[in-house]
């Protein structure tokens, strides 16, 4: 079956940097496109960030662009979410994603909180 696990959340202050990963499997990882989305309470989840099957294409939302970076290893079955500069605005549980045939799967989430 289809699992992603991430990590590498936590309590960042402002400014700082973290680097989630989410590691797959139960299908061809190389395969498929990735996502990160993030949920800030209150708030419906929003997507932060996508990447290709290849790795070749990226987007991400005007909220994170020139501070985030998406990559993926499909050696290792992960994909990863550099976060840089982050902001208070940018507390949220994150979750990977990947979408086939029409069906979302998700992972458990990760708790970024940034807060001096």
């Amino acid at each position: 079956q289809v699992q992603l696990v991430e990590s590498g959340g936590g309590l960042v202050q402002p400014g700082g940097s973290l680097r989630l990963s989410c590691t797959a499997s139960g299908f061809t990882f190389r395969r498929y496109a990735m996502s990160w989305y993030r949920q800030a309470p209150g708030k419906e989840r929003e997507l932060v960030a996508r990447i290709s099957s290849a790795g070749t294409l990226t987007n991400y939302a005007d909220s994170v662009k020139g501070r985030f970076t998406i990559s993926r290893d499909n050696v290792k079955n992960t994909v990863y979410l550099q976060m840089n500069s982050l902001k208070s605005e940018d507390t949220a549980v994150y979750y990977c994603n990947t979408n086939m045939y029409y069906t979302d799967y998700w992972g458990q989430g990760t708790q970024v909180t940034v807060s001096s």
